[in-house]
């Protein structure tokens, strides 16, 4: 049976996200593909940690990575005692789960998930390594399935013939929403922010795009507006870090204004992710500053004069009367009305928790 990736571009199949194999976790490297092919080789789960905090895998990537880094985790403590590779395993799903302020709801999921896998398998003599490898797989099939059904979603609410606008890099949602359209026939434009400082429009999304045979062009940050008229965008989409259960999204810096200018030309803003439990408002969404210098230079190259300042927010916060719908994988939600996704849902049910990443 085929594996939920099938048909993806490269950077979308699981073993190219992040994947552990005998004692290491290799990621590929985002911040120089597709220049480069390249994958960082972490042999501790520290160093997984420090990957995800470095940006060398962002969007739903952590995640993946998150997972691995758990059986890396499984591997350093084999050889210790039962009550010690307890204890470490709950320390490597705290490390794990923290790399990165914003998404720390999100990502204990995903570590607690591995955990409870680990300490079953340590309670019954078994292989914690193997038993967390075949969690986190089953957990990528139960995400990109739910991705699945929540393309399918978007796709009727895109033109058969049409312009669409993306934000950053919305990871398994823009390779599952180009395979459903190209399924359907549907021949779109995709038009993609470069998304600075990281560039992930312009080398993350705009690749797959090409690599998925879809007309591509990628804009600077400052055209969104122009290239709306100018181009005749249809809709506007983007995933989101998090989505607030009062109707708040959290994405990329930049996301903002683009739905601002979108509101204006009347172009309607599709998000795409499942409402977070962990996040019941706004308030409660942690942005993460970084380093300033990035803003400074472009891939490397210095293009503000020494003794000039950056600012560098890592994410923005859409308020829901700029977001025409949330689309999930159970249909499409008013922003105002996400606490109705929940219902009949069980919230222990290891497929609900696939759904919150």
């Amino acid at each position: 049976m085929d594996r939920q990736d099938s048909g993806l571009a490269f950077m979308l199949r699981y073993e190219n996200v992040a994947w552990y194999d005998a004692g290491e976790v290799r990621i590929l490297d985002r911040r120089v593909y597709p220049a480069k092919v390249a994958f960082v080789v972490c042999r501790t789960h520290g160093e997984v940690a420090r990957a995800i905090a470095d940006m060398v895998t962002q969007s739903a990537g952590p995640y993946a990575a998150a997972a691995m880094g758990m059986a890396l985790a499984a591997w350093e403590c084999r050889e210790k005692p039962a009550a010690a590779q307890r204890a470490f395993m709950a320390a490597a799903s705290e490390t794990l789960s923290h790399a990165r302020p914003t998404t720390v709801s999100r990502m204990k999921l995903v570590t607690q998930g591995c955990l409870e896998a680990a300490l079953a398998a340590i309670d019954r003599g078994g292989d914690a390594v193997r038993a967390v490898m075949d969690h986190a797989v089953a957990a990528n099939e139960l995400r990109y399935g739910r991705i699945a059904r929540t393309a399918e979603y978007l796709a009727d609410l895109l033109p058969d013939d049409g312009a669409v606008m993306t934000q950053c890099f919305g990871e398994t949602i823009v390779g599952q929403m180009l395979k459903v359209a190209r399924r359907r026939g549907k021949k779109l434009r995709i038009f993609c922010p470069e998304t600075r400082p990281y560039f992930q429009g312009a080398r993350l999304t705009a690749t797959v795009c090409r690599d998925m045979g879809f007309d591509v062009t990628v804009i600077t940050d400052n055209m969104p507006a122009w290239v709306m008229q100018r181009e005749h965008i249809d809709v506007f989409t983007s995933a989101a870090d998090a989505i607030t259960l009062d109707g708040h999204v959290v994405n990329k810096i930049g996301t903002l204004q683009i739905a601002i200018a979108a509101k204006y030309m009347g172009i309607p803003y599709f998000v795409t992710g499942a409402p977070d439990p962990g996040h019941p408002d706004a308030n409660s969404v942690k942005i993460e500053l970084r380093d300033p210098e990035f803003v400074l230079q472009a891939m490397g190259v210095r293009t503000a004069a020494e003794g000039v300042k950056g600012y560098y927010p890592s994410f923005d916060v859409t308020p829901p009367h700029l977001v025409s719908g949330v689309v999930t994988d159970g249909g499409v939600f008013s922003p105002y009305d996400l606490k109705r996704y929940f219902e009949g849902r069980d919230m222990d049910d290891p497929a609900f928790r696939a759904i919150c990443v």
